[in-house]
């Protein structure tokens, strides 16, 4: 009879690539190049990666959640200091994140611990317990980061995380995003019939954060926002 042995934890620290030994900011530095590379927006909505990548990113949000915080890091250190599974205490020379690594069940046996080791305990705490919660937690966290970078490249600003005229550059080109601020506060009419539609949407968009308004663009948007903000992220971190 075949023995069907359960999944092997996920390796947070393989999945952000990062030493075990990490600081906490390398960790959160991890997290951003991770979480822009695998984002399932990245990709048309209708890709067959689409699927795959979704599955990555939650395994990226799962280990920054775990790790970024002192208290979890710290058990699923401990955890993992058994070795069950992990082969290893450090990210591998390859991408990890590049690894199709199993989410584990909530019931994996473990030596040592009553014949059931709670790997929910991880990841968002077990309250994921439908694709459909994984998906909404892990584009909640992150939202918080996304915002943060965004600020940080000046297409973003204020206390509510505004879009600025450069985040509408990028979206619908420089001159259409550069005049949607500018008549941001006039009446519609000014625009005129051939820009209005456009300078409309930009205009109700206003005193939103910069991630809301993400999550209401176009698919192509999101796709060419992404790859502009990994760009320069990526930029940052080899420099």
């Amino acid at each position: 009879m075949l023995t069907i042995l359960p999944a092997p934890p996920v390796d947070y620290y393989a999945a952000l690539n990062i030493d075990s030994k990490a600081s906490q900011q390398q960790v959160r530095d991890a997290y951003k190049k991770a979480a822009l590379k695998h984002h399932p927006d990245r990709v048309p909505a209708d890709s067959p990666e689409r699927a795959e990548r979704t599955k990555k990113f939650q395994q990226v949000n799962d280990a920054y959640y775990t790790l970024s915080d002192a208290t979890r890091r710290r058990e699923y250190d401990a955890a993992r200091s058994y070795g069950f599974g992990f082969g290893g205490s450090g990210a591998s020379a390859a991408d990890p994140a590049d690894e199709d690594i199993p989410r584990p069940d909530a019931g994996s046996g473990m030596p040592g611990f009553g014949g059931g080791f709670p790997w929910s305990a991880f990841g968002f705490g077990g309250n994921a317990k439908t694709e459909g919660d994984a998906n909404r937690y892990s584009n909640e966290q992150f939202g918080s980061v996304f915002e943060e970078m965004m600020n940080d490249e000046g297409m973003a600003e204020g206390e509510n995380n505004s879009p600025t005229k450069t985040f509408w550059s990028i979206v619908g080109g420089a001159s259409g995003g550069a005049m949607g601020f500018i008549v941001a506060n006039m009446p519609g009419a000014v625009a005129g019939a051939v820009a209005g539609n456009r300078l409309g949407a930009i205009r109700d968009k206003k005193g939103k954060s910069v991630y809301t308004v993400f999550n209401e663009l176009e698919q192509p948007d999101k796709m060419r926002l992404l790859s502009e903000l990994a760009s320069k992220v990526f930029a940052h971190a080899i420099s």
